[in-house]
């Protein structure tokens, strides 16, 4: 059991639930599981054709979108960052302490043989347990 699980989520995803129940079944009595998104902010010459206001109402909207999926679950709290998803998440579980780290991965597709899957990136750099919830 883990007292303190970090469980990030793709909003684009379908098995943010899943991923959250499995967190839960791994969880002690008594710790505490957040759930965290990465906003990434579109890179290069998109970012200067969208403007800071549309990056800041995507970002805004993630966070309810975030808050809508935990609604309701105990015991669960939602955090929201700016980044590169492998490596805010790795850098927020060793700020905040987490001992596990439970993240959903898609079935790879070559791309993700060519330069890796966010999942596959966090379980080569955490610092902590990883468990990876594949959904079939």
């Amino acid at each position: 059991m883990y007292d303190s699980i970090l469980v990030p989520l793709a909003l684009d995803h379908g098995i943010s639930a899943q991923t959250l129940e499995i967190s839960r079944a791994l969880c002690s009595e008594n710790g505490k599981i957040t759930a965290l998104h990465v906003y990434e902010v579109p890179k290069g010459s998109v970012s200067v054709y969208i403007g800071e206001e549309t990056v800041e109402r995507g970002f805004v909207r993630a966070r309810q979108i975030l808050n809508e999926k935990v609604a309701g679950m105990e015991g669960v709290s939602a955090e929201i960052t700016r980044g590169q998803a492998h490596l805010a998440i790795i850098e927020y579980a060793v700020k905040h302490g987490h001992d596990c780290i439970v993240i959903g991965s898609h079935k790879p597709g070559l791309v993700d043989y060519l330069i890796g899957s966010t999942a596959a990136r966090v379980v080569r750099h955490a610092p902590c347990a990883v468990h990876v919830h594949r959904d079939s």
